[in-house]
């Protein structure tokens, strides 16, 4: 099995915490279109025809592009690539680029997973973040999508803004659970080197929230949605059961993966390659750069992703995978978290306890193969 991601990097504005390769100028949207169009031809070997079971259009803002260009794109791929019946097709889309018919023409196109970054349900921090919709928007567009039959809804929700409350973001988490979504996803608010949003910190115009509130904060999340019945099944990824992102899940599984578009990755089991953050120069070459992976390299990947949803890390996977001494490192520098309740080791299963999901970085950290 193997997944296929297409970065879209275009977009209407520019929200000020984003660290993801975007641009705000569609000038060259066309000639984009049709170097994606290339690629996936040309490189339709690199998954050595495995079935394909999840395709993502993220970005950027996937949903800027008219239906005819995502239609082109999504045709290509199920014309080259042998997409699985059933795969899961996924697009994220900004609430105010929903309309009814283009939710009817992304059925269409076989489109069965709709991403939606809503963020938060409150207009004075959306208006903060420079987000282009409302929270009534929001709320219509996750109505309508349901009205014309979509059943697989995520929603983006941030937490941890300057200032917030637990009383908002308890509302928040009141409005999405209130929509019914089968999954949703919730980020602490960061603040990427390069961004507005950290730009505005280093000035002193903003200041960052106490950390001990965002963790009661995180803590809230886990226990209202859990109450809900939604599985807790990755750090930041909540779903009911069966609803799971098959795309993402693929990621931390290491399962093989094309990536098409300028900033976009690829794996194929071992190593990565990847295109420069640079629309010009995807335009001009479709240069890739290829990054090979130590087996150091390729077990602190392994431990990273395996430790960050529920399922945890198979030791004995990881021997057979690694060989002994890797397994021994591992559980050497387990073992003082799992003395210390941050992690659990059952049946051959190490996995983050709920106190480690709040130090889940120092404690993947310790993890990692140093020299």
């Amino acid at each position: 099995m193997a997944g296929i991601y297409i970065h879209i990097p275009f977009c209407k504005s520019r929200c000020i915490y984003c660290g993801f390769f975007s641009t705000t100028s569609l000038a060259k949207r066309q000639k984009y279109v049709d170097a994606v169009l290339r690629e996936l031809e040309n490189r339709k070997g690199y998954l050595c025809g495995e079935p394909i079971e999840t395709v993502y259009l993220g970005g950027g803002t996937p949903s800027q592009l008219p239906d005819e260009e995502l239609a082109r794109i999504l045709f290509a791929v199920h014309n080259i690539y042998n997409v699985r019946e059933g795969a899961e097709i996924s697009i994220e889309a900004n609430p105010d680029d929903v309309s009814a018919e283009r939710l009817e023409n992304w059925r269409c196109m076989s489109i069965n997973r709709l991403s939606m970054g809503v963020q938060t349900f409150h207009n004075e921090r959306l208006r903060f973040l420079n987000r282009r919709h409302s929270t009534q928007q929001a709320i219509q567009a996750v109505r309508m999508a349901q009205d014309v039959g979509f059943d697989n809804i995520s929603i983006d929700l941030m937490f941890g803004f300057p200032g917030q409350t637990l009383e908002e973001w308890e509302n928040d988490l009141r409005v999405a659970l209130s929509l019914k979504v089968k999954h949703l996803s919730a980020y602490s608010l960061m603040y990427e080197e390069g961004t507005w949003l950290n730009q505005l910190l280093e000035r002193g115009k903003i200041a960052e929230l106490d950390e001990e509130v965002s963790l009661q904060m995180y803590e809230l999340l886990i226990d209202k949605l859990e109450a809900k019945g939604y599985h807790h099944y990755e750090l930041s990824n909540f779903a009911l059961p069966g609803w799971e992102s098959r795309h993402n899940s693929g990621y931390w599984q290491r399962t093989p993966y094309l990536g098409v578009g300028a900033g976009a990755h690829s794996f194929d089991g071992q190593n990565r390659c990847y295109h420069a953050d640079s629309l010009e120069t995807y335009l001009s070459s479709g240069q890739l750069e290829i990054e090979t992976l130590t087996e150091r390299e390729r077990y602190d990947e392994y431990v990273f992703t395996g430790l960050r949803t529920s399922k945890g890390i198979s030791l004995n996977d990881l021997a057979k995978r690694f060989g002994g001494p890797f397994l021994a490192y591992c559980l050497r520098n387990a073992q003082k978290h799992i003395d210390a309740g941050r992690l659990v080791l059952r049946n051959q299963i190490l996995h983050l306890s709920r106190a480690g999901l709040f130090v889940s970085n120092d404690v993947m950290s310790d993890l990692m193969w140093t020299d």
